[in-house]
């Protein structure tokens, strides 16, 4: 199988999947992205990884990476293998005695990853199948670009009131949220 490695672009969420993040992976070597519908709990986890943010007590995803240390074993690196009837297929390659692969849901083989630090691969028949190139990396008439660097902006400006009011209202997990995306969309500069 051939495989890209790919890293995290960013989280957002997905208005069109009720509460669902889109994770959002970019060729480490190219222009093609992947996106992957995954949970809000995966999503948190892979957030607060890539944030640095400790919780109190460990998550699922940080019990799982102690009972792989406690065995001597480790995660070498995972990957994105299928997708199958619209549902995407991981492998998490664990490095210890006997070696081996273990089938794994995208988002928890991910979260594994951020926790190892460790290359994430998507194979290059999934990545022919469900990734994208973004148009503004198709277009190279100026105009086209500085209209969507306008609409950029708009959108910002809209974010911030949202976190804003969002704070007001002591709702922290809207403004974590918003937060997140505004983060996503400066990201991409």
């Amino acid at each position: 199988m051939q495989r890209v490695q790919v890293e995290i672009m960013g989280l957002s969420t997905s208005p069109s999947s009720g509460g669902a993040y889109a994770l959002i992976l970019k060729e480490l070597h190219g222009h093609r992205r992947l996106p992957i519908i995954i949970g809000a709990f995966e999503a948190q986890a892979i957030a607060l990884e890539m944030e640095h943010i400790k919780p109190p007590r460990p998550m699922t995803h940080d019990l799982l990476r102690s009972v792989i240390d406690a065995f001597g074993a480790t995660v070498a690196e995972v990957t994105i293998s299928e997708l199958r009837d619209g549902t995407f297929y991981a492998r998490i390659s664990i490095d210890a005695v006997d070696g081996g692969e273990v089938d794994s849901r995208p988002s928890d083989a991910v979260a594994l990853a951020v926790r190892y630090g460790v290359p994430i691969y998507v194979s290059e028949e999934v990545l022919e199948e469900a990734g994208y190139i973004p148009e503004e990396e198709e277009e190279d008439e100026p105009a086209a670009a500085a209209e969507h660097v306008a609409t950029r902006e708009r959108q910002l400006e809209q974010l911030q009131e949202q976190l804003q009011a969002a704070i007001q209202k002591e709702d922290y997990e809207e403004a974590a949220r918003v937060r997140d995306v505004i983060r996503n969309i400066q990201a991409g500069d």
